[in-house]
């Protein structure tokens, strides 16, 4: 990953705690993906994807994760739950959606992908 998407999964990761979720796993990579954050919200896993844009223009940084790359965060995150016997967990997808310069604005999308 470069230092450029660290900084904002980063940013991102702190938001969310400011927020009350608690960070299980940064980064979990695996042979069908990766996952930025998976984060614990009350008793529910949270899947978190980071995506930062300086601009809104062409739909902004939300709009960056297409149906494709809903698709591979599914899978990715049923892999992730299998690995650790956690199949019947009650889990969401999130998105932070970080756009603009400094300030940044954060747009928390919960229950992102269905």
């Amino acid at each position: 990953m470069n230092n450029r998407g660290q900084h904002f999964e980063l940013l991102a990761l702190a938001y969310l705690q400011q927020q009350g979720l608690r960070l299980i796993q940064q980064n979990f990579l695996c042979k069908v993906g990766e996952i930025d954050l998976i984060m614990q919200h009350d008793k529910q896993l949270v899947f978190v994807e980071v995506k930062y844009r300086a601009s809104n223009a062409f739909g902004g940084a939300a709009a960056a994760v297409t149906v494709a790359k809903q698709k591979k965060l599914i899978r990715t995150a049923k892999w992730y739950l299998q690995q650790h016997n956690l199949s019947n967990a009650a889990c969401r997808f999130d998105v932070i959606a970080i756009e603009g310069l400094e300030p940044y604005q954060y747009h928390w999308i919960r229950n992102a992908i269905n």
